[in-house]
Parts: structure tokens; sequence; C-alpha cells
């Protein structure tokens, strides 16, 4: 068994693709340790030469993994070497496609990433909402959400409201269950008035006291007590509400969002 292997992700891209792929697939063999570098933007014969040069020299003859997005044959190439271990996400897709489809590809790289102008205001328009609305501010505009995240303080919210916006064009405001709401078992009147786009953050009393723990070490707002009675109460505050409740324990940003999307019923499509 190899105890580490050099890992390549090449792309005449972004190489997001290419990177999404390959991590995806080695992170089912965690007794491997990979060292990991990607290449962007790869275009020409020369620069998939020169780029080639530098994993050999690298990774010393040791077989390194290379996951490819090439699009262009010649370039591809390059790549597909007997001294690598070469997976390739394009070549044999494109081409039964290309079969099927009875027309030929265009090969263009990044062209499902160039969005329309109508796509591009969208998603800036969400951007700009999200900022605007994290954590508790501007409530008398969350008429115009898409989505209302709740939960207690460092449950994750914000991260995910932002990526629901860069990544989903949604416009995701952010509301804080604070003690004045927690210790009431109140739901507060705003989100009652938007129930139906409202969907509560929770996580594991440990997660949450890490987190805390990070900004305010020792403070009673991160004892490990505080963190599981907030995290008891606000879900009690869920239930009674029938809010639908997300954990983002364990989980991934991009899980976490996808699973609060699934809950409101919503289907979109990336727009990275």
């Amino acid at each position: 068994m190899w105890s580490s292997k050099d890992v390549y992700y090449i792309s005449d891209s972004t190489g997001i693709l290419a990177t999404n792929l390959g991590q995806a697939l080695i992170c089912q063999f965690p007794q491997v340790n990979f060292n990991e570098e990607k290449f962007s933007f790869i275009r020409t014969v020369a620069e998939a030469q020169k780029t080639m040069a530098h994993i050999m020299k690298r990774s010393g003859g040791r077989r390194p993994i290379i996951f490819s997005t090439i699009l262009d044959p010649e370039v591809r190439a390059v790549f597909d070497s007997p001294e690598v271990e070469y997976f390739e996400a394009y070549g044999l897709f494109m081409e039964r496609l290309e079969t099927c489809l009875e027309t030929d590809a265009v090969r263009e790289p990044g062209f499902a990433r160039h969005p329309s102008d109508v796509t591009m205001n969208k998603r800036v328009e969400a951007i700009h909402y999200c900022l605007a609305h994290d954590d508790g501010t501007k409530v008398s505009e969350y008429d115009e959400a898409d989505i209302i995240l709740v939960g207690v303080s460092r449950s994750g919210k914000t991260p995910v409201s932002v990526f629901l916006a860069t990544q989903m064009g949604l416009k995701s405001a952010n509301f804080p269950f604070t003690s004045e709401y927690l210790n009431s078992y109140r739901l507060p009147e705003i989100i009652r008035q938007n129930l139906s786009r409202v969907v509560a953050l929770t996580t594991s009393p440990e997660q949450l006291h890490s987190a805390r723990e990070k900004r305010y070490q020792g403070s009673k707002y991160a004892r490990l007590s505080t963190c599981i009675e907030e995290l008891k109460q606000a879900e009690q505050i869920y239930m009674k509400s029938h809010i639908p409740i997300v954990s983002s324990a364990g989980k991934s940003i991009e899980e976490t969002a996808t699973q609060v999307m699934q809950e409101l019923g919503i289907s979109k499509k990336y727009i990275l």
C-alpha cells in the first residue's frame, strides 16, 4: 500500500471540476496521505509539456495521480502517459455524447461558466442582499428573501447564507436566536410572518463549543453546558413552530446549503 501519493488537478479552465472530482474520490482513502497541487488554464501543448515536466520532476518517478478536465485532445495527450495514473473527466464522456447526439461539441473551456447578464445581475443582487441582511439586520426587508436561516450564535448561519448567495444566486438572510428569545421560548414576530421561507440550522454541542471557544475562550457563552442548553431551547422553539431543522454537524457548507434548499423545495442550477 502507498503511504503517500502526489495528486495533480489539471484544467483548461478554473480547475474547480477537476479538483472536486479528484477530492471526492481520494477522500475515500484516509489511510493514504495525498500531496495535492492544481494547475489551471492549461490550453496549449507547450503549457502542458511544461506542466508535465514539473510534475515528473516533483514526483520523482513515483507514478503521480492526475485528474484532468482538458478538452483539447492534443493538450490532453501530453498528460496521458504511462508514467502517471491518469484520470480523464471529459474524454470518453464527450466522445460518447457526440456520437449519441450526432453532432460535435464546441469544446470550449469553461463554456458552462459564462453566465448571462441576467444570471450575473441576479447573483450580484443576492450577494448584496446577503451581506446587508446578516445577523438579524434589516428584518423589515425579509419579505424579499428566498431563504431565512435561524439558529443560535455560531451555528453556521453566515457561511451557509454566503454560499447560497454566491453559488446559488439566492437572497439569503439570517437571524440569531439570542437569550431574549431562547429563555422565553418565543418565536420572533418577524420570523413568524415569514415562516414559509425559514429553515433552522443546528449543530452538535461539541462543534458549537469549539466554534465559540475560538472567539471567546473561557467565557460562559462558550461553555459546553451553555451550548447544550441553548441548542435544546432552540430546538423546542423550532419544533413548536414546525420549522424545518438542518444540522451542520460534520457536514461541509455545500452539504448544509443543499439540505436547506431541499427543505424549502428549491431546486436551482449552480452558477459558478
